[in-house]
């Protein structure tokens, strides 16, 4: 009766999507043009590739917009392989179109292995790619993300012959801001079955990102599931919070006191009190990338209490003015700092715009006698650098 039902289902399933399959083969009709886009509601997947990696490093980009008057690909990540329009210049690949309506356009150079985000731009307005499996949220909006694979991008990407670990998102209640709030939590490969705890790193994404950026375009997880299994890097718990807080009058996106109270009072509470942590400061880290690396310098630079671990990426203090203020608000903490402090890193990019805010930074860290590692890498303000920077820092972390 079982293999009945079985196949009467099949046989009716199979009458009722024929109309569609019959649809989605069906050739135009004589002297019709030729069409780019997918015929019928269950045509799958486009037959052309919305990103494809030449043999020679180039990457072709298409899209399919039969009605668009112009197109473009644009991105943040990759300034010399796809304008972003400083100085004047273009902002984007322009594409050009095709017969069927496909548009296309070539990268002149060769693009470094390594993940980047991009979308469209069709008659102005932005589109993550229509064919894509993956993309990373902003603050407000989304972008595509495509990866370019090679050695020099390896560390980052996913290894099918490592363990990994799992990604959760976690939605929580902040009483400091009465507002529901979000986070992404990286847990390492085994503890599902395991019954130790762990450290925990809190990692914060930049300015107009979001809580999912360090993982979907940061990678985060694939960085730590292959140093963990090369042992480079003891295996830790990352929670990865939403630096940005809901909007108010008079409130300074990189110095206030919101995301410090959200992440103080009512993040990490939450974390210590649902997973396996180590509530210990030994046991616990802060970093951040530019907006995150001014919520460390504001909230774990200043608490040694709790962070005996920290991380600067891409981040500094503005002026010596602002140094000054800072030292004399937080001056005994800074002072406890330089005696409790396992590691202090910063990391900055010699093209970096905020490459002035290093010399007032370290003179404040000096100043206190904070030793700290100090790496100055090439590049600018980008995932480039910071994914990089995370593959430096998770090793040094929780000797």
């Amino acid at each position: 009766m079982t293999l009945k039902r079985d196949l009467i289902g099949a046989a009716a399933a199979a009458l009722l999507l024929a109309p569609f399959a019959a649809q989605a083969q069906t050739p135009p009709a004589q002297g019709q043009a030729a069409s780019c886009l997918p015929r019928g509601f269950f045509a799958g997947p486009a037959a052309y590739k919305s990103v494809e990696q030449l043999p020679d490093g180039r990457v072709t980009f298409r899209l399919c917009a039969p009605e668009a008057q112009a197109a473009m690909v644009t991105s943040t990540d990759n300034a010399d392989v796809i304008p972003m329009g400083f100085g004047g210049g273009p902002r984007g690949l322009a594409m050009t179109k095709d017969a069927s309506g496909l548009w296309s356009v070539t990268t002149d150079k060769p693009v470094a292995a390594d993940t980047y985000r991009f979308n469209f731009n069709v008659d102005g307005a932005r589109v993550p790619d229509p064919q894509g499996t993956r993309f990373s949220e902003e603050r407000v909006g989304v972008n595509s993300t495509f990866e370019v694979m090679g050695p020099a991008g390896a560390f980052q990407t996913f290894d099918k012959a490592v363990p990994h670990g799992v990604v959760s998102t976690v939605e929580y209640w902040s009483g400091s801001l009465n507002v529901r709030r979000r986070a992404h939590v990286y847990t390492p490969p085994g503890y599902e079955k395991g019954k130790g705890v762990y450290p925990v790193l809190y990692l914060v994404h930049g300015a107009g990102d979001s809580d999912d950026s360090w993982t979907s375009v940061g990678h985060a997880q694939y960085i730590l599931d292959n140093l963990i299994a090369a042992g480079k890097a003891k295996p830790m718990i990352i929670v990865m919070p939403a630096g940005h807080t809901p909007d108010r009058p008079g409130a300074n996106m990189l110095v206030n006191t919101d995301f410090g109270d959200d992440f103080l009072k009512d993040l990490i509470p939450y974390v210590d009190a649902r997973y396996r942590t180590s509530a210990k400061a030994d046991a616990r880290a802060m970093a951040g990338l530019s907006m995150g690396g001014a919520h460390t310098i504001q909230n774990g630079l200043t608490h040694p209490e709790l962070f005996h671990y920290i991380g600067i990426f891409s981040m500094g203090l503005q002026s010596s003015e602002q140094a000054t203020e800072y030292a004399t608000r937080n001056d005994a903490a800074l002072t406890q700092g330089a005696k409790a402090f396992k590691l202090v890193y910063y990391a900055m990019g010699k093209d970096d715009f905020l490459h002035g805010t290093v010399a007032s930074t370290r003179a404040t860290l000096d100043k206190y006698g904070i030793a700290h590692v100090y790496n100055e890498s090439g590049g600018g303000h980008t995932w480039i650098n910071w994914r990089r920077y995370l593959a430096d820092f998770a090793p040094r972390l929780f000797k």
